[in-house]
């Protein structure tokens, strides 16, 4: 068992990268469900900045923030401890997971976690701790919007119940922000289902994007996918905002176009198109990880590093995060 007390970075204000302090705390105690995790690496996201910059409810949870607080969700390890009614793991098994999402309760910027067994799945055997921990929320995030939605919580940002679009061979789909955390997986997963798969991104990214599958490349510093494509049976829109609209001329009667993060549309618009506006929250969801762990197994998918930090640099990393232009996934590695 480990000592009392072990490092971890938290906020004890709202702020900058800067509020980000590495503090000495006491371990968690796994509750009922629960193992502890010594923590080896954690996956860098964006909720992690929006908690750090204010924002405090995580749409459609119920939990709270009280500071101080340590942020993070995605992380892989070693299971250190096991409660009584935990079947199926134990000690000195190697796991990741996206811990408690929706919701600021991950606290996985530590040395341990107490973790949630049903939010965990086994690291698969091929790939290291710090590309298993780049793997839990933009994995599951493309998973949920692309594969399989696999839960009936009601979406906080829309009525109906998300539907993916089965993607096969005669499915076209567009990914807006393919070299992202989340795109990067959506364009391998698509590419896993046999659909043509066309990726937006910064010209930087083409090689990169089209080692991993792309059929096509769009550089949008250089031309403006809308007026290049047409036809598509689905968008994958990973950048959002004002600006996702813009898409909805590139698909075809009857396609789809799903914001990861909610846009503005209009209803009239969309109808007059014949197409459908739709999108998911992620969830956290050990099931669904392990499938997506022996893709990763595989080398079906892969998962790309952007950059690596120690857990004590969570300033920098948060630094990195914010110059956008991100390839793949930021990782803190914990000694």
């Amino acid at each position: 068992m480990p000592t009392h007390t072990m490092r971890a970075v938290r906020l004890h204000e709202h702020g900058g990268p800067e509020v980000l302090r590495y503090d000495e705390v006491p371990v968690p105690e796994p509750g009922p469900g629960e193992v502890l995790v010594r923590v080896h690496a954690v996956g860098v996201n964006p909720p992690d900045w929006y908690l750090r910059g204010g924002l405090t409810d995580v749409p459609g949870s119920e939990s709270t923030v009280s500071l101080p607080v340590i942020p993070g969700t995605d992380m892989s390890g070693v299971v250190e401890a096991v409660a009584a009614n935990v079947d199926g793991l134990a000690v000195g098994d190697e796991v990741f997971g996206l811990l408690r999402f929706p919701s600021f309760d991950g606290s996985a910027y530590a040395e341990y976690v107490a973790a949630p067994a049903s939010d965990l799945a086994r690291k698969p055997a091929g790939i290291d701790h710090v590309h298993a921990a780049g793997a839990p929320m933009a994995g599951l995030t493309a998973w949920q919007f692309l594969i399989e939605l696999g839960h009936d919580h009601p979406s906080p940002f829309q009525k109906a119940p998300h539907r993916p679009t089965a993607l096969d061979a005669d499915a076209t789909v567009l990914i807006n922000g393919a070299a992202g955390g989340v795109g990067h997986f959506a364009l391998q997963l698509a590419k896993w289902k046999g659909a043509h798969v066309i990726a937006v991104a910064s010209g930087a990214h083409e090689s990169f994007l089209r080692e991993l599958g792309a059929d096509r490349f769009i550089d949008y510093t250089k031309s403006r996918p809308e007026d290049l494509v047409h036809d598509v049976d689905l968008v994958l829109d990973t950048v959002g905002g004002p600006d996702s609209s813009r898409f909805l001329r590139t698909l075809k009667r009857g396609g789809s176009q799903f914001p990861v993060f909610p846009g503005d549309f209009d209803e009239e618009e969309t109808a007059k198109l014949g197409v459908t506006v739709s999108t998911a929250q992620v969830r956290s969801n050990g099931a669904q990880l392990a499938e997506l762990g022996r893709l990763l197994d595989a080398g079906t998918v892969r998962v790309a590093i952007d950059s690596t930090f120690a857990l004590a640099e969570a300033r920098a990393a948060h630094e990195r995060a914010a110059r956008g232009h991100i390839r793949g996934k930021i990782v803190l590695t914990v000694a």
